[in-house]
């Protein structure tokens, strides 16, 4: 196993010591399982449940952990470290739980967050589909009043958990003529009612264990209180919660990026080539002091982005930042850490090449790299 990175850590405290330990006691033993059979590990987030793992930016009156915007940060890195799709998930629960803890009702929250902070019940955030990834504002699901309450129809697709999902908060269009000035809602749908599918589970490069499929809702009654926050306020309250979203997917990279940073620092030290480690060769050198920079750079980024948070302050550009730099910094760190190990880096079973699968997704999900430019332009040119 990669020993821990000595680069300099301003977040090291008891949590992060408690995340390590988890990681390296009960994640890391069975990632090249989880990765080659591509199963969901209940078991794993059971246990993140019991140690206060999941949730863990959100009040403690609301069954969370209460703790910071940069303890979800450090959290996020941590597990990421020893696999990205166990971070995936706990970004998953963190998105749903912060939606249901700010919007949902006093019955809302009693009915799902309990679950959903034990690691025992399932959730999936479904917002994009067929014709709306980047542009929310392009979706088709339609839910309708009813006399008992809603009737909801339409796909969505790459959906995280969707084919193990218990319920998902759902965006749907409740007045197309508003659309998202007003006339997009959230709603909260258990999987099991009449008229939910599950359409398929896709094949991913990476990531295997956190599994993504499609939703179908084929005229799905749906009771009053299945709206999730105020009829028309959907869209505004998804943007709500994508900030922290996306610091934690950058976390997320970040822990891939730290990864390969040790997994090819201990090859290049380990490895021998013309009767000397090729670590004093000074291409391999160079190539892991960038691996360094890129990881600490990312962390900074994604600390100031969560200080922000944290007091409140504007934080979008702040945000996309650290989301688009850690997310690419992963991707040229792990490609790095393959050609450190040479053709060893490109065989299935090695730790650089299930990191380099990983990593790729990262600047697509939570926002593309593309969409966080253009945040960031925006805000320069505003």
């Amino acid at each position: 196993m990669p020993t821990q990175s000595t680069a300099p850590d301003s977040a090291g405290n008891e949590l992060r010591d408690m995340v390590r330990d988890f990681v390296a006691n009960e994640i890391r033993p069975v990632v090249e399982e989880l990765d080659a059979t591509e199963r969901f590990p209940a078991e794993i987030y059971e246990a993140m449940g019991k140690l206060g793992l999941l949730g863990i930016a959100i009040p403690e009156e609301d069954g969370g952990a209460g703790g910071t915007v940069r303890d979800y940060v450090t959290v996020m890195e941590e597990l990421s470290y020893g696999y990205a799709s166990i971070a995936d998930q706990c970004g998953l629960v963190e998105l749903v739980g912060s939606l249901l803890s700010i919007f949902g009702t006093p019955e809302q929250k009693q009915r799902y967050l309990p679950g959903l902070f034990a690691g025992t019940t399932r959730c999936a955030y479904a917002l994009t589909e067929p014709g709306a990834g980047s542009d929310l504002g392009g979706i088709k699901t339609r839910a309708v009043r009813t006399a008992d309450g809603w009737r909801l129809t339409g796909e969505k697709v790459f959906i995280h958990n969707a084919p193990v999902a218990d319920f998902a908060m759902v965006l749907a269009v409740t007045d197309p003529d508003k659309r998202k000035r007003g006339g997009m809602s959230m709603f909260l749908v258990d999987t099991d009612l009449p008229g939910v599918e599950r359409a398929y589970r896709e094949k991913k490069m990476g990531q295997k264990a956190s599994p993504v499929g499609g939703l179908i809702f084929n005229d799905v009654e749906l009771p009053a209180d299945a709206l999730l926050g105020a009829e028309g306020a959907g869209f505004g309250a998804v943007l709500k919660v994508l900030e922290k979203g996306r610091l934690g997917i950058g976390s997320l990279a970040n822990g891939i990026s730290r990864a390969a940073l040790d997994t090819a620092r201990e090859h290049a030290t380990t490895r021998h080539q013309f009767g000397k480690p090729i670590a004093e060769n000074q291409a391999i050198a160079f190539m892991l002091a960038d691996m360094a920079i890129d990881h600490q750079a990312a962390r900074l980024l994604l600390e100031h982005g969560a200080d922000l948070l944290d007091r409140g302050a504007e934080a979008g550009s702040a945000c996309s930042m650290a989301k688009v730099f850690a997310s690419e910094a992963a991707v040229r760190n792990s490609s790095r850490a393959v050609q450190i190990l040479g053709g060893g880096g490109y065989i299935r079973g090695v730790e650089a090449e299930r990191l380099y699968r990983d990593a790729r997704i990262t600047m697509i999900y939570e926002g593309t790299s593309e969409v966080q430019r253009l945040i960031i332009s925006r805000a320069l040119l505003k």
